[in-house]
């Protein structure tokens, strides 16, 4: 009898020591992307959250947020980079209220799925009800329209960080992506005012699209830690919008995190040969870089990119080579500063993760890497959320 019960002893003991299985581990970490443009999606007529759509029309709903497991999201509220006048201010102004506005009737309609989240203790509240939490971010400071009392209007409204600037400069800082070079030759002095202000609220500074000399500038005024919440590694893709190696050491001296980016140009370098690149470059030149001049042309070009996604599909990279970029950060500067975000609707998928319901299958490639569970853990979200408090706690 001794030896039988010390035998069960033994095997109960094997048992708890075995490794959990991807599935365990997924389901059990703090999923958090960073970074998606939805909020765009539901200021088209007659889309619905509320119910499974399909890519690459859509790859980010609530159904399928519960199916990828996913605790927490930020939906971007994404403006475009427009000419600097009274009248394109007030669109960008209006066009996020709009979005703001849509997100939340979509939430009170769905509240048995997501719900909308402020705080970084949100997220573990909100998943426990088996419910999605739904944050917002704001990509471009353009609509803050030199008004510094706008930070912390979008604050109040949810607003948890802001992308400085998007593909061009804008008054806040310069772009690492316009064409016309530097403007400001890093972060404005209003930046610099944008900056303070969003330290002293408790709000994110994300340094995704900013130029290089802008990203040293942020790290230099910011009193607290910030986040890249879609950018990727250039030493394995090298474009612009991308963080070199230097850039993640300083990011990581500096607390913070870089959330990688699953959109396939940032993971490996684009194909310009192929119809679908070409076809996206017409369409930017078509529309002035996507400079709109009213809000019907606005949603013809997302309209005609969209019909260029399904026609003429892109060949696109796969987890492995995203995983690869989130390896290179970790043998760089070790497992606490790195995350995901997947840009989502707004051009991020690849070849095996069509969207938000795949995110599993990143999991089971981290395991089949070798990453531990605590690991994966600070990947998904335990990373992201430290700096988020930090913010918070200033």
């Amino acid at each position: 009898m001794k030896i039988t019960y010390s035998l069960l002893l033994i095997s109960l003991a094997l048992i708890s020591c075995q490794p959990k299985d991807a599935a365990t581990i997924h389901r059990e970490a703090l999923v958090i992307d960073t970074h998606t443009d939805t909020p765009m999606q539901l200021i088209h007529n007659g889309f619905d959250l509320g119910v499974r759509n399909s890519p690459p029309d859509s790859r980010v709903d609530y159904p399928r947020l519960r199916e990828g497991q996913v605790d927490g999201i930020f939906f971007a509220l994404f403006t475009s980079q427009r000419e600097r006048t009274a009248e394109k201010y007030d669109q960008a102004y209006r066009l996020v209220h709009q979005m703001i506005d849509s997100t939340l009737m979509s939430l009170d309609k769905s509240s048995e799925l997501a719900e909308l989240a402020v705080t970084s203790d949100d997220v573990s509240r909100i998943s426990a009800s088996q419910k999605t939490a739904i944050y917002f971010g704001m990509e471009n400071g353009f609509p803050l329209a030199k008004d510094l009392s706008r930070v912390e209007e979008f604050y109040q409204l949810g607003v948890r960080y802001i992308t400085l600037c998007h593909s061009q400069n804008n008054d806040l800082c310069d772009s690492s992506t316009d064409p016309k070079g530097p403007e400001h030759d890093g972060v404005s002095d209003f930046g610099a005012e944008v900056i303070a202000e969003m330290n002293r609220l408790g709000m994110m500074i994300d340094v995704s699209h900013i130029s290089d000399a802008a990203f040293y500038d942020v790290l230099a005024l910011s009193k607290a830690p910030v986040i890249a919440s879609h950018s990727s590694v250039r030493a394995l893709c090298d474009h612009p919008r991308n963080l070199t190696d230097d850039m993640i050491k300083a990011l990581a001296q500096n607390g913070g995190v870089i959330q990688i980016c699953i959109l396939g140009n940032y993971i490996r370098p684009a194909d310009t040969t192929s119809v679908n690149y070409i076809k996206h470059q017409e369409l930017r030149q078509k529309y002035n870089n996507f400079q709109y001049a009213s809000e019907e042309e606005r949603k013809a070009a997302w309209a005609e990119w969209d019909a260029i996604e399904r026609d003429f599909p892109p060949v696109l990279p796969s987890i492995t080579d995203a995983v690869d970029h989130i390896d290179h950060v970790v043998k760089l500067v070790g497992i606490d500063y790195v995350g995901i975000g997947s840009d989502f609707d707004g051009g991020g998928g690849l070849a095996d993760c069509a969207d938000v319901s795949d995110f599993p299958k990143i999991t089971e490639e981290l395991v089949r890497r070798g990453y531990s569970e605590e690991d994966i853990h600070k990947i998904w979200g335990g990373n992201f959320l430290r700096v988020f408090r930090a913010v918070e706690d200033l």
